[in-house]
């Protein structure tokens, strides 16, 4: 007889019960629909598949995960770490990306079942394709080599033209679709993107505030800078981008707002509305308030009120609807959808569960 891990806490409630399960179904080639639809209706199936769908939680479930939030931020990290985790952000994450290289984080093909606008010849998509080369120079041999730069100001001039060159060299080029991916890592977004969209005219670019991840991005065999364009860039600060206000048809967030610091988000929605075009789109994804890995945290990881630094310096966030509305609306954007996606994940070998809170939204600039 097997039995699944008991998660208790000082509030002496407990997040499951003891199960006894047999694994009956394999679901590998199972295409999971728009925000899935796999509900759990009986606790003794739990073990059956490897995640469950729109989990809902009991009054002591939710009781319990206030009681290890408030535990585990009952002791704030010190000023001059909190200081250190933010002047040294960029130092962690090249740490992280030195260590992990590519292998840590799996290609994202989800992104298509849950925004579909990423796939722009899909007919659900209206997408308006406009000229966005108009502004841009003249082309020249040179206009294909990979570039990077930091937000200065010689580096980015030097970067907007190297850009405009690239955009301009192909003359299909003229109508792309533009879309731009914030904390692209190592390409696990970027790449599927230009994969599902091999025969359109997208163009992607893909900024992190690492150099060791645009480096890994760059590297990688299916990078081609007639389609993509990486470049580092510290999206906290005032944007200089190789490209225009105005232009953008779709930005990607995934996973990265969570690891700003909560006095900078704002700047970094505004930046976003601000070079979206008009009608353009903004993807969203990230962690929810209370969710498995906020939970886990121990006294003293605490930053500020939920947001926590890792044991490798990286910070993370957890959102709730309410404050991503705030943040996004706040700026102007028309809110199309905004989900608090709960999955029960399910490690079926050592009977372990685990709850996942994550928000999904999707905003648009008003036309």
């Amino acid at each position: 007889m097997y039995f699944y891990k008991i998660i208790r806490c000082t509030c002496n409630v407990a997040l499951s019960t003891t199960t006894v399960f047999a694994a009956k179904c394999h679901t590998r080639f199972r295409k999971k629909p728009k925000h899935g639809s796999r509900y759990l209706t009986n606790s003794k199936s739990v073990f059956e598949f490897n995640a469950w769908d729109n989990v809902q939680w009991d009054a002591a479930q939710e009781e319990l995960a206030k009681c290890k939030v408030t535990e585990n931020s009952s002791v704030f990290a010190s000023e001059s770490d909190q200081e250190k985790y933010e002047v040294r952000a960029s130092e962690y994450w090249d740490a992280f990306y030195g260590i992990h290289q590519n292998r840590f984080f799996k290609d994202r093909q989800w992104l298509f079942t849950e925004f579909p606008e990423l796939v722009t010849d899909n007919k659900c998509v209206k997408i308006k394709k406009e000229q966005v080369t108009d502004q841009l120079g003249a082309t020249d041999d040179e206009s294909t080599k990979p570039y990077t730069s930091k937000n200065t100001q010689d580096g980015v001039e030097q970067l907007s033209e190297h850009l405009g060159n690239v955009l301009t060299t192909d003359s299909k080029r003229k109508g792309s679709t533009m879309i731009l991916e914030i904390g692209c890592g190592v390409g696990n977004t970027a790449f599927p993107i230009l994969q599902h969209n091999a025969d359109t005219d997208v163009f992607v670019f893909c900024c992190d505030f690492s150099y060791a991840a645009i480096q890994l991005l760059r590297d990688n065999s299916e990078y081609d800078p007639k389609r993509c364009q990486a470049f580092v860039c510290d999206v906290t600060q005032d944007w200089q981008p190789p490209f225009q206000p105005n232009s953008l048809h779709i930005v990607v967030m995934i996973f990265v707002l969570s690891a700003i610091h909560p006095d900078k988000m704002s700047h970094v929605v505004a930046e976003i509305y601000k070079y979206l075009r008009p009608g353009g789109l903004l993807v969203f994804r990230d962690y929810g308030r209370h969710d498995m890995a906020q939970l886990r945290f121990k006294k003293g990881r605490c930053l500020s009120d939920n947001f926590y630094v890792r044991g490798d310096g990286t910070r993370v966030y957890f959102f709730t609807q309410t404050e991503v509305k705030s943040l996004f609306e706040g700026v102007g954007f028309e809110e199309v959808h905004n989900i608090e996606d709960r999955r029960l994940q399910v490690n079926r070998g050592k009977l372990l569960t685990m709850y996942r809170v994550w928000i999904q939204a999707k905003y648009r600039k008003p036309c």
